[in-house]
């Protein structure tokens, strides 16, 4: 990407942070936001937790006023899917809302799941994962709103559709708009090598070979692939080559991918059709793969057969794909080509360190911040590329390079080693964490008592990795060592392992190694000292009535009440010292 690509995207995102921090704590007149602001939640636990967190913003006024901020969860029962979840909101929006939805503007912005892959935010949610930006502080929640500030405007009544864990960021030409003003989908594709598309939606354009001659371009799509091999993309004609110098991209060869899409209210209203149609959903929807698919004129119902890329098949999932596609077969899929864009996931523990601490360009585009609302003089050199957010720091502590600390406090003397994520905790003077560890506080109510549980995990670490039953745990690797290897040095016999939720997956997330303590400082060090052991190669003794449990476990017990009491803790203190300068 050129200087001038970079710059343009550099300008445009400031406008939208600006417009958008303009709006906040405000009224906003009527059409010019959104009517309906919707996030999705995988169960009534998760909608809960949303629901005091954005009452916690609105209360702040951290958030536009004036308009509504709904939170759905999933039924009860079988996993959905994000597919699943875009019929079910759409459903609720329906009975709330009846015709008169026929003239709102929703963002519907899918925030459900454990987040297995960056652990931190799965107690509280992706959506409101903290941002070095802003202040007060952005959130997902609130990034996802400044990016889209522009769109409401240019919108026809209907709903668009987003996930939790992207970030787009774009510019265009003085004078343009990105407009939402046809039926059907309207889909935004972004420039991107032939490797990124093989994980992503490659959009199959008309006039492919005349696309990118300018920095936005309308266009439709004949035909949607998902997940597709390069040659598939060669052989359907979704390959394109730069010309012009709109595009950002300096590769030979290039395909668009997908992000966010629109679809419209007649549309809207052809999918709350087919949920009542095909009763409660027994198998995993993909808002994109499934519905996408179904567009264009050249789609076929072939790839409704097609499981390839499914987690878990289940014996519906062939007929609810074939019902969708005959549901939506002649819907025109429009595409926004946005040439100078860029698209960045945040959704593991590697790519959160990188984007907020190695990455120049995201550094650069969005304009993030060592140090963000938080106190820690003398902790972050000029030029130290670290990340701190809503946290306090003794300042005789110290945070090497490449780590990030979010809704903490450091007490004199620890030290933070590089590569590490600290989330929620509280660090007793004189602590150091090694290189390379992940560990995330929580509070719980377990066994009739309040207690604190800090999981710790290698950042490389697979969660989701299982194994067939507790006999095999030798494949499990925690901090790069077997966890069968793990065990003797906390004295722990291979008797006194348990797995909580289904036996049949053994993982990292449902393994019980993390004690349950009375306060967040002990809960810290104990697990610090497990880490420690492994990394050493020493010996710990837990205490002999030590209550062990999993990740699965805390979050299942979690006490949020207690959790969102201890960052309001830090926000009270971090105010009080702002003011005292």
């Amino acid at each position: 990407m050129n200087a001038e690509s970079i710059r343009k995207l550099q300008i445009a995102t400031r406008q939208k942070l600006n417009r958008f921090d303009s709006l906040r704590g405000k009224e906003v007149p009527p059409g010019s936001f959104w009517d309906v602001v919707v996030v999705t939640a995988v169960d009534e636990s998760q909608r809960d937790a949303y629901k005091l967190q954005i009452n916690e913003k609105i209360a702040r006024k951290e958030l536009p006023l004036g308009i509504q901020y709904k939170v759905f969860s999933d039924p009860p029962g079988s996993k959905v899917g994000n597919g699943g979840s875009t019929l079910y909101a759409l459903q609720q929006l329906d009975d709330i809302y009846g015709n008169t939805l026929s003239r709102f503007r929703v963002i519907l912005i899918h925030a459900g799941g454990l987040s297995q892959r960056l652990p931190n935010a799965s107690a509280l949610g992706k959506i409101f994962a903290a941002l070095p930006l802003g202040d007060p502080l952005y959130q997902m929640l609130e990034l996802k709103l400044a990016m889209y500030v522009d769109f409401p405007s240019q919108m026809m009544p209907g709903v668009l559709v987003t996930c939790a864990d992207d970030i787009e960021i774009y510019s265009i030409a003085g004078g343009e708009s990105v407009t939402f003003d046809k039926p059907g989908f309207t889909a935004l594709a972004h420039p991107s090598p032939l490797s990124i598309g093989t994980t992503h939606g490659v959009f199959v354009l008309e006039d492919h070979e005349k696309q990118g001659s300018s920095e936005i371009e309308y266009t439709s799509c004949l035909h949607f692939l998902h997940k597709p091999s390069i040659s598939k993309m060669r052989d359907s004609g979704a390959v394109c080559k730069p010309h012009g110098g709109c595009v950002s991209l300096t590769d030979a060869e290039f395909v668009y991918t997908d992000s966010t899409y629109y679809v419209d209210y007649l549309t809207a209203v052809a999918l709350v059709t087919l949920l009542k149609e095909v009763g409660p959903l027994q198998c995993e929807i993909d808002a994109y793969g499934d519905f996408l698919q179904a567009l264009g004129p050249k789609a076929t119902i072939a790839y409704t057969n097609n499981t390839a890329n499914v987690a878990k098949q289940e014996s519906s999932l062939v007929e609810i794909r074939q019902r969708i596609f005959n549901q939506l077969r002649g819907t025109s899929l429009n595409v926004i080509l946005l040439n100078n864009s860029k698209f960045y996931h945040i959704g593991t523990t590697a790519e959160y360190l990188y984007h907020f601490t190695e990455d120049p360009m995201l550094r650069s585009e969005l304009g993030l911040i060592s140090s963000a609302f938080s106190m820690c003089e003398n902790n972050v050199p000029e030029g130290f590329v670290c990340c701190i957010m809503h946290s306090i720091l003794n300042p005789r502590c110290s945070v090497t390079p490449r780590s990030v600390i979010e809704y903490s406090r450091l007490g004199a003397g620890a030290s933070i080693g590089s590569g590490s994520i600290l989330s929620g905790c509280w660090v007793s003077p004189g602590l150091s964490v090694p290189d390379g560890v992940f560990m995330h506080s929580l509070c719980v109510n377990y066994q009739n008592q309040t207690g604190y549980v800090t999981v710790a995990f290698g950042i490389d670490d697979d969660l989701k990795l299982s194994v067939a039953a507790p006999a095999y745990i030798d494949g499990l690797k925690l901090f790069g060592v077997s966890l069968m290897e793990c065990l003797p040095y906390w004295n722990l016999g291979n008797e006194a392992v348990r797995f909580s939720g289904d036996k049949s997956s053994c993982t990292l997330w449902n393994v019980c190694l993390f004690p349950v303590c009375l306060d967040l400082q002990s809960s810290f060090s104990m697990s610090l000292e497990m880490v420690q052991a492994v990394l050493d190669g020493s010996t710990l003794t837990l205490p002999m009535d030590a209550k062990l449990v999993s990740m699965q476990e805390a979050l299942h017990y979690k006490n949020l009440d207690e959790m969102l009491k201890f960052r309001k803790g830090l926000y009270k203190d971090i105010m009080a010292g702002k003011c005292s300068h």
